[in-house]
């Protein structure tokens, strides 16, 4: 009869099992978004899902260790090139078209905007970090007369969030579609330049 691993070497094994699932976890998260069976991650990471349960408690605990690397970190970077950028134009027209980016390459990002997990305490923060940005650079962007007056930190918020759901249980429109309409949700949003002469 063998004998049962401990020590050490069970604790080597133990991390190994987190590790895989980790990895199983961001490539699932990455394609399917936050939704997906857990059973898809086990098997992906060659483990049971009793495994996943053990090691992270369950999808909450799976999703808040991978979310930075997965979601936070690459919002974080857009918002911080955002606020480096300018021209009030040139910022407002990066930020939205990164956001746009963000939600059809990543749809755990869809997700987030969704707070679909509302327990995650690391998701919720997720969104007030990207509340907050709203506001902000929309405010500026305002203040610059770059976009239309009336429109507000709320209306951007409503547009990630109908995009979301669009991506996530809509048909997933061509790259090229998705570009183009971009640019024309961004041409509704700019302020309108005053006329030659000033009419």
């Amino acid at each position: 009869m063998s004998a049962v691993p401990s020590g050490p070497r069970l604790r080597a094994d133990a991390r190994r099992n987190s590790e895989q699932i980790r990895s199983a976890a961001i490539g699932a998260f990455q394609g399917q978004g936050l939704t997906v069976p857990l059973e898809e991650v086990a098997k992906a990471a060659g483990v049971s899902k009793a495994t996943i349960f053990n090691r992270f408690g369950g999808r909450i605990g799976l999703i808040e260790a991978v979310i930075e690397e997965l979601v936070a970190s690459e919002l974080s970077a857009v918002i911080d090139r955002a606020r480096a950028i300018a021209d009030a134009g040139e910022r407002i027209t990066y930020y939205l078209t990164a956001l746009r980016d963000l939600q059809y390459r990543q749809p755990a990002f869809n997700d987030v905007l969704l707070q679909t997990y509302p327990n995650s305490q690391q998701l919720m923060e997720i969104c007030r970090l990207g509340s907050e940005a709203n506001e902000e650079l929309i405010a500026a962007a305002r203040a610059c007369g770059v976009l239309r007056p009336e429109f507000t930190a709320g209306d951007l918020h409503a547009l990630v969030v109908d995009n979301a759901l669009a991506l996530k249980h809509g048909e997933r429109p061509p790259r090229n579609d998705y570009d183009r309409r971009t640019l024309y949700l961004l041409d509704g949003i700019r302020g309108r330049s005053p006329a030659p002469g000033g009419r």
